[in-house]
């Protein structure tokens, strides 16, 4: 599988633009041979919101998103796979940061993001469900959506259910980092590729909307958690491409003598967690 990610500059409240921006981006994916195209989180609202009702005036339930319905039209055109972050209105009236993926059939999966970051708990409702696994082209795909890499549980699971790529809309907003560093929003995201031997497909913003600038570095990271190229810088929007091996992230092998998943000590970490809820 050819995996693209791409990284584009959004803004709040300009839904069509920035639809036209990620249609843009897919369609230039394809001309480069991709299977599998990655946009950003809540792609199509923009992110940084004035307020809860400025959030559900550029949110739709997933039947009536043009967005949605634009991604499974150039789907179908392209014979290309697209995941990507939309703001979506649940049928109980919440809102939800949700990430969808669809195909040349229409609809494979909807994700709602379960870790919310920062002021996003003003706005959204969590998700309560993890991604389910899709398989296209042989590959097993799960969804995350940003903040949820910090948590290595649910990378943990989708691994252990057996995906062998996650793709990853993210928002990542820009901090301070030590000269000669990376973003630690990054490292987190190797060490997921690492610890579980399987492929992550990062897809940031770049640019600055409302006073808050992003981290940019989307790439692709292979099972031992480099990146396929270098990630992209976050002055502006860009485009990597990598081809996806479904048999590197099924073989945990690390040694001769070493596995990922067979060296798990499920007998000890059951008996912590026993001892744990007990107290």
């Amino acid at each position: 599988m050819r995996v693209a990610v791409c990284q584009l500059a959004l803004a709040v409240g300009n839904i069509e633009a920035n639809r036209a921006a990620g249609l843009d981006a897919v369609n230039r994916a394809c001309d480069e041979g991709a299977d599998l195209v990655v946009l950003p989180e809540l792609s199509d609202s923009g992110y940084v919101f004035a307020s809860l009702a400025e959030a559900r005036s550029l949110a739709s339930p997933l039947s009536e998103s043009a967005t949605i319905a634009a991604w499974v039209s150039l789907a179908n055109e392209r014979d290309v796979a697209i995941a990507g972050g939309w703001c979506e209105l649940g049928a109980d009236g919440r809102l939800y940061n949700s990430a969808a993926l669809v195909g040349p059939d229409g609809l494979c999966a909807v994700y709602r993001k379960l870790h919310l970051w920062d002021r996003e708990r003003e706005v959204f409702l969590p998700g309560d469900q993890l991604s389910p696994l899709i398989e296209i082209d042989g590959v097993r795909i799960g969804l995350a959506i940003c903040y949820d890499l910090e948590f290595p549980e649910l990378i943990r699971l989708l691994a252990l259910a057996g995906v062998d790529l996650v793709v990853v809309p993210t928002n990542w907003p820009a901090s301070a980092v030590p000269e000669g560093e990376r973003p630690i929003e990054f490292v987190k995201a190797q060490a997921n590729a690492a610890t579980n031997g399987i492929w992550i497909a990062l897809a940031d913003r770049c640019g600055e909307e409302r006073g808050v600038s992003w981290v940019g570095y989307s790439t692709i990271l292979d099972p031992e958690g480099f990146p396929m190229a270098p990630p992209l810088e976050p002055d502006g929007p860009g485009m990597v491409i990598a081809e996806i091996d479904a048999l590197r992230s099924r073989a945990k092998s690390i040694t001769e003598n070493n596995d990922l998943f067979a060296d798990r000590r499920e007998d000890v970490y059951e008996l912590t967690v026993r001892s744990s809820s007990s107290r």
